[in-house]
């Protein structure tokens, strides 16, 4: 079954009103919309003010520069209605479950191309791309070749993914450098293998905040390695109807985590 978990590198973001949230990658891409204006807009506010940005940052607690979402609930979601699975997934028996995710995430790619590049968000994806069907494949190397330049905001998407496969090809690429002589077996730590892990894709490869919504307190087979140090938050809310004020509530708690503990290291 294709894992898909949406990890969002984000400044700031400060939302006042509650949206219901269904599963696309265009309500994702919205935090990401949401949350540079609302940094822009602070950002020139604190430069007329003669602001230090970075010292008030620090006085509120700072906020997360890498979020990862779980997005977890949408079967539950479909049940509470009394709605069938294709309802909250697109699809009824598991097997055509993935296949309809599969066209989902295309059909997303394609009509969202034109936001990627109108808001420069790059985007990258992560998995397993070997069970991924060849007109996906062509269109996700497309858009992540046609968005690769473009900074400050990052959408990485991860399709068929698990922490477990991640550090088991992370392994197998350091055993075959070791075995062209390419690195010593004594040269390998921490830092070598952060680097061969997929999320080094990004500026900010192990995430501040895991946001896993549905209630499930625990992060199963996600980010493994990646989220020693992350402040893990659990929402007792299905994904469909995680929101703008779920997600402030995050930041919020996020907030006062580091106000209260710092940040661990």
């Amino acid at each position: 079954v294709s894992t898909f978990i949406a990890i969002v590198l984000i400044p700031g973001l400060f939302i006042s009103r509650r949206l219901s949230v269904p599963f696309s990658i265009r309500n994702i891409l919205r935090f990401i919309k949401l949350a540079a204006s609302q940094n822009d807009n602070d950002e020139e506010r604190n430069e007329k003010r003669g602001t230090n940005t970075m010292g008030e940052k620090e006085k509120r607690g700072g906020l997360p520069k890498h979020v990862a979402i779980i997005l977890d609930g949408n079967r539950r979601w479909a049940q509470k209605r009394g709605l069938g699975t294709s309802d909250g997934h697109k699809a009824g028996a598991r097997r055509d479950e993935v296949n309809g995710l599969m066209s989902l995430f295309e059909e997303n790619f394609r009509s969202e191309m034109p936001f990627f590049q109108r808001d420069k968000i790059k985007i990258s994806v992560i998995g397993n791309r070997t069970k991924i069907p060849q007109s996906l494949l062509g269109l996700i190397r497309e858009t992540e070749e046609a968005t690769k330049s473009y900074e400050g905001k990052h959408l990485i998407l991860a399709i068929d993914y698990s922490g477990r496969f991640d550090i088991m090809q992370a392994c197998k690429s350091l055993a075959e450098k070791a075995k062209n002589g390419l690195i010593q077996v004594e040269d390998i730590d921490e830092n070598v293998i952060d680097k061969e892990l997929m999320t080094n894709c990004s500026e900010f490869p192990n995430p501040d905040l895991l946001i896993r919504t549905s209630g499930e307190q625990r992060i199963s087979n996600f980010f493994l390695w990646q989220s020693a140090y992350t402040e893990l938050y659990f929402p007792n809310v299905l994904w469909p109807d995680f929101g703008e004020a779920e997600y402030l509530e995050a930041l919020t708690w996020y907030q006062q985590r580091q106000r209260r503990f710092g940040r661990r290291v």
